[in-house]
């Protein structure tokens, strides 16, 4: 049985991930490959209670430790229950963020030890890593002009001030001039129909060497 490919979608908020997941859903279901939509945090009922405590607002402060500890409870969770099994029977999975985001967010927007994220990604992974990312990169003032232009309230992380998601940006495209060929960094700024023109060739790549490796 071919392996299904592991892609995942990243950037901070207000840089369409939501609209381009549904165009890569839609372009990976017309060549009758089988797909599994998730997101992280979340993506199965205890990991999505887990999401709910993380994204919620509230009074106390979060230790930065318990935040992120929670996020890889929930990975842990993501991993066995839905992302490996997928995997394994020849589905494709494509998440909203996987480990990237904590990288960014954590190690990048809290400042936290980035080889501290490191052993728990090992720890929780093993081996896996996502077969492409597709970075979706804009800067904090576009971004932020179309979350406020949703009309919705903010969750905990869409709160964070500007210096936050300028280090989580920074993070994100830090790991991504590290391995240029797992990552493409694509103009979050550019008209939509470019954006997606750049993802449906990535798409297109990376469904050739999925089926080169299974010929």
């Amino acid at each position: 049985m071919k392996r299904g490919f592991f892609i995942t979608v990243e950037g901070i908020e207000g840089v369409g991930k939501s609209t381009n997941l549904a165009l890569i859903e839609s372009w990976l279901k017309e060549r009758a490959v089988s797909v599994r939509m998730t997101r992280e945090p979340g993506g199965t009922p205890l990991a999505e209670e887990i999401r709910e405590i993380l994204l919620r607002p509230r009074d106390e402060t979060m230790d930065e430790k318990a935040e992120l500890l929670m996020v890889f409870a929930a990975r842990a969770q993501h991993l066995s229950q839905v992302i490996q099994p997928s995997l394994a029977s020849g589905d494709w999975v494509v998440s909203d963020r996987f480990t990237d985001a904590t990288y960014a967010y954590q190690g990048g927007g809290r400042g936290m030890d980035v080889a501290f994220i490191g052993l728990l990604e090992s720890e929780v992974q093993g081996s896996l890593r996502p077969d492409a990312v597709f970075m979706l990169d804009a800067p904090y003032a576009i971004s932020q002009q179309r979350v406020q232009g949703r009309g919705e309230g903010k969750d905990r992380f869409e709160q964070e001030h500007e210096a936050f998601f300028n280090a989580t940006r920074a993070q994100y495209l830090a790991r991504a001039e590290v391995q240029p060929e797992r990552y493409q960094i694509i103009d979050a700024t550019q008209p939509l129909a470019q954006v997606q023109q750049q993802i449906i060739a990535g798409l297109e790549q990376l469904f050739e060497q999925w089926q080169r490796q299974h010929d």
